[in-house]
């Protein structure tokens, strides 16, 4: 179908042409029209031409690799999509489908190059959009990996940290309370059995000094510990909540899917009823 070279003006990437190269863009261009969950181009395809939307709206996407269905962009009127492969002249890396009735420009690598060259600005909006859905897909990627909680805590801990840790493993172990309990009554049964010679007497309160100095430093100390524990199992509750709000989204598309195959098998069933009433002869 021919484009008429109104429709270009109410696109930002050609509204800065005048009316000489909006005809020219308009007569190289053709304008695409798709139906509801038609599909305009599929993962593999030849990209031999890019869209851009004049309306209705289209989905971007692909499927990872656990076969999840994952919306890369959203692109509405005026937005474009497929420019990357279209410029590289690689095959498409997403799927793309039309979401409503939705009526598209197919711009080929050539019909660039004479926008490119009349007016060389044009570039910079392509950039732009380029940049953006790069963003977009960078943000995706990191909202769906899947980061274990005791590595993000370990990319940041400090050697104060660390040491806390460590200290708060020995003194909850068993290894501690039995070397505790051996070298207090090595302590205890030294100094009673010195008697007069003893350097710490019964009721020994330098023993009592050392206990409460051990008590005052190694209280704090299990403190921070727990305080990072603390830590850690919020991250991994933030982390349980990200995968079941993305479980939740995969179950409320499923729904959506199986709701739309529901309404079209109903279809189906009445034009299969009216077919059968028309082609039943008129006296029976």
């Amino acid at each position: 179908m021919a484009c008429n070279p109104e429709v270009l003006r109410d696109i930002p990437l050609f509204a800065l042409l005048d009316e000489e190269e909006s005809a020219l863009l308009a007569s190289q261009v053709d304008m695409q029209s798709f139906s509801p969950r038609e599909r305009i181009y599929k993962v593999g395809d030849p990209g031999a031409a890019a869209y851009v939307i004049v309306s209705g709206s289209v989905s971007v996407f692909t499927v990872d690799e656990d076969q999840q269905e994952v919306v890369v962009d959203e692109p509405g009127k005026g937005e474009f999509f497929g420019f990357a492969s279209m410029l590289e002249r690689t095959p498409h890396q997403t799927d793309a489908m039309a979401i409503t009735e939705t009526v598209c420009l197919e711009v080929s690598f050539d019909d660039i190059a004479v926008l490119l060259t009349r007016k060389p600005m044009a570039g910079m909006d392509l950039m732009t959009t380029l940049g953006r859905q790069l963003h977009s897909t960078q943000a995706l990627v990191r909202g769906r990996a899947c980061r274990n909680p005791n590595n993000v805590i370990e990319e940041v801990e400090t050697t104060g940290e660390r040491i806390a840790d460590h200290v708060a493993r020995f003194g909850g172990s068993w290894t501690f309370i039995v070397t505790f309990a051996v070298v207090l009554s090595i302590y205890s049964a030294a100094n009673i059995l010195l008697d007069r010679k003893a350097w710490d007497p019964y009721p020994f309160i330098l023993l009592n000094l050392f206990l409460s100095m051990l008590a005052a430093i190694q209280a704090p100390v299990i403190m921070m510990s727990q305080n990072r524990q603390d830590t850690r199992d919020r991250l991994r509750a933030e982390l349980d909540f990200d995968v079941n709000k993305r479980a939740e989204s995969e179950i409320q598309g499923v729904s959506r899917k199986l709701g739309m195959l529901d309404q079209k098998m109903d279809d189906i069933a009445d034009l299969l009823r009216k077919s059968g009433l028309q082609s039943r002869p008129a006296g029976e």
